[in-house]
């Protein structure tokens, strides 16, 4: 016999937006001070095309006024509750490494999704994606009680979608048509999902991961 869902515990938390903090990486919500510090991170190691490849947004923030005007997007869709940004910052000398955002969140189904990710190219294969990855997935299943966390990502990006699975989630099948890339072409997306009884084994790969 089914099960029935639970709902969640403190649901206005779910909107509260924590910093969270890691031994190499702390989340803060994005403000648009960040915005310095984010386009020095998409120009790192010149990286900038290889990081907004399959971001779906132009043009390319590389000046810091560029930056800011993506920071103030994204700080639109949270006042409309639609998205809610982080900013990457390295834990030891507080730049900023890239953003990565909750949304889709939904309380009443225990449910949010984890996008709007990038990661200057210095820091790739760091441990701070790992690290930072981990902290929005504690926040989501150990804190917020969510039963379930999802990524989307572009069905061609093949990088995104191995990250994705190494993290230990299921990919669930292709959205159709499902948004519009930023050369103005439709993009099928590839879903995927981690639910509250795979979050276990997917904390401790996590954990040992990191500890290598």
């Amino acid at each position: 016999m089914p099960v029935p869902a639970a709902p969640a515990p403190e649901p206005d938390r779910w909107y509260s937006q924590e910093a969270l903090s890691g031994t190499l990486v702390t989340l803060v919500p994005l403000q648009p001070e960040h915005a310095e510090g984010y386009a020095a991170a998409v120009r790192s190691d010149g990286g900038a095309d290889q990081v907004y490849r399959w971001l779906g947004r132009a043009p390319v923030p590389v000046t810091a006024e560029l930056a800011r005007a993506e920071i103030l997007a994204a700080l639109a869709a949270r006042a409309r509750g639609d998205r809610f940004p982080f900013a990457q910052l390295d834990s030891g000398t507080g730049e900023v490494l890239g953003t990565t955002s909750y949304y889709e969140v939904r309380p009443e189904l225990r449910t949010l999704a984890i996008g709007y990710t990038w990661l200057g190219r210095r820091w790739w294969r760091t441990g701070h994606n790992t690290e930072s990855k981990l902290l929005l997935l504690s926040q989501a299943f150990d804190v917020l009680a969510a039963a379930r966390v999802v990524w989307h990502t572009d069905v061609l990006n093949e990088r995104s979608r191995a990250a994705i699975e190494r993290l230990g989630a299921t990919f669930e099948g292709v959205l159709r048509k499902h948004r519009i890339r930023a050369d103005g072409t439709w993009r099928d997306t590839a879903q995927y999902a981690m639910t509250d009884e795979d979050w276990p084994a997917a904390r401790d790969r996590l954990r040992a991961s990191l500890s290598r």
